[in-house]
């Protein structure tokens, strides 16, 4: 399976950056885990935006584009947490 089909090359840092956002987070006390996910769904979307749009310009398409390869990339990276986990168990 060859990623870049789904997500940017650019973008695959990300997912490793979500990843370690998401371990400082759950190291801290004052969030729950529960919130974690949804905040790296903000945070990844606001950063694939940036740059989607940064590159592209702002069109329909690219926003939509943004959005889903935000969702990709979080999705990649809370799935790397669980396989994690699990392996871990």
């Amino acid at each position: 399976m060859d990623y870049t089909e789904f997500i940017k090359p650019e973008l695959l840092v990300l997912i490793p950056a979500l990843y370690a956002l998401g371990m400082v987070l759950k190291k801290t006390e004052k969030i729950k885990d529960n919130y974690i996910p949804a905040i790296l769904t903000v945070v990844s979307i606001a950063l694939t935006c940036l740059y989607v749009l940064g590159t592209e310009g702002v069109t329909a398409v690219s926003i939509f584009t943004a959005i889903v390869q935000g969702l990709i990339c979080v999705a990649g990276a809370v799935y790397g947490n669980q396989i994690i986990k699990q392996l871990n168990s």
